[in-house]
């Protein structure tokens, strides 16, 4: 791999690590920020925070297609530079953010737009890294080259857990679940600064550069892409195919697992948040290790063999997490049969 390779990778990498950072937080969070910008009862809050971050995650595919077809047209480069300042000025706001208490529903309803600027720009943002790189990788190293692209999801996780816990633990529980909770979106204006200027670095790809002085570029991208059979079939293929599968087997392992120990189990936030980055740094190497496994022996059996793997493994593991983090939890759910009785008459239900 030579330096500007190493280059290459590096500056896309670590831009996307920290747009995931920015994306993660809000999740990381959604339990203070429920209570800060939601009105109703702890579980109607919760609700209603999660719903506000499905909400960056429903508009993602929009961002990949608007910002696909704009790094089509004017190069991934600038595209980059457009992604990054949307998502970390919009990170930033949210630490700025008056709650309900303040501004009333005006509250939440700034917080679900800012939400979804951040779906757009990363659908935006990820797609275009993976391009970006996977357009310098050499012949038969594009699996090892776009791996570090996989790493950033995982490895922006763990990097706002860090940020929580230390705040966490250098204000105390009190103070963060007040106003410190701010602190790690505010902190994003810096990683923002340094993506910016590493992006600026950054020269266009080489394949871009080819096509545009050849005069190839796309002028209609999207209807080449989706108004073609041949085409879009094979979008629709990697959309089923290989990304619904990719994204259960992710965000449940990883993300939900979070949610699962403190809204669940109720473990206490920072140990859920430690447990979780240890198990992030114990995983992020294997990204690496089957991208470049995927070199040599191909996607398929390693996409194959994850979704197989986690099939198999995810309700054993879940049980696992019951009985050492909660074992009250599961004595209760062993020892308590639910009984259903129906009354047809009223279609009325008791537990």
């Amino acid at each position: 791999m030579t330096a500007e390779e190493k280059k290459v990778i590096f500056a896309s990498s670590l831009g996307t690590v920290f747009e995931w950072y920015d994306f993660y937080l809000y999740g990381s969070l959604a339990a203070i920020i429920a209570k800060q910008f939601f009105i109703g009862d702890p579980t109607t809050t919760f609700i209603f925070a999660l719903l506000a971050f499905a909400a960056g995650f429903i508009v993602r595919p929009f961002g990949a297609l608007v910002f696909g077809r704009l790094g089509d047209m004017i190069g991934r480069k600038y595209t980059f530079l457009i992604t990054i300042l949307i998502m970390g000025m919009s990170t930033f706001i949210v630490g700025l953010l008056p709650g309900h208490a303040q501004i009333g529903i005006a509250a939440p309803i700034i917080l679900v737009s800012l939400r979804i600027l951040q779906g757009l720009a990363l659908g935006g943002e990820y797609g275009g890294a993976a391009t970006y790189v996977a357009e310098h990788a050499p012949h038969g190293k594009r699996g090892i080259f776009t791996s570090w692209i996989q790493t950033t999801a995982t490895l922006g996780l763990f990097l706002s857990l860090l940020v929580i816990l230390g705040t966490r633990t250098a204000i105390g529980e009190e103070a963060f679940n007040a106003w410190g909770w701010r602190v790690p979106f505010l902190v994003s204006v810096l990683l923002l600064g340094i993506s910016v200027w590493i992006r600026l670095s950054m020269n266009e790809s080489p394949a871009f550069a080819k096509m545009k002085a050849e005069g190839k570029t796309s002028k209609a991208p999207l209807s080449e892409s989706f108004g073609q059979w041949r085409n879009l079939k094979i979008v629709i293929l990697a959309l089923i195919g290989l990304t619904m599968g990719q994204a259960v087997v992710w965000y449940t392992g990883q993300f939900y697992a979070l949610f699962f120990m403190t809204q669940v189990l109720k473990v206490d936030g920072p140990n859920a948040n430690l447990m979780t980055a240890l198990s992030l740094a114990l995983a992020t190497p294997f990204f690496i290790f089957f991208g470049s496994l995927s070199d040599k022996i191909g996607r398929k059996w390693i996409i194959l063999g994850g979704c197989i793997l986690a099939a198999a493994t995810y309700f054993p593991l879940f049980g696992a997490l019951t009985h050492y983090g909660n074992p009250q939890l599961e004595s209760a759910l062993k020892n308590s049969p639910v009984v259903v009785v129906a009354d047809p008459a009223s279609c009325h239900f008791q537990f």
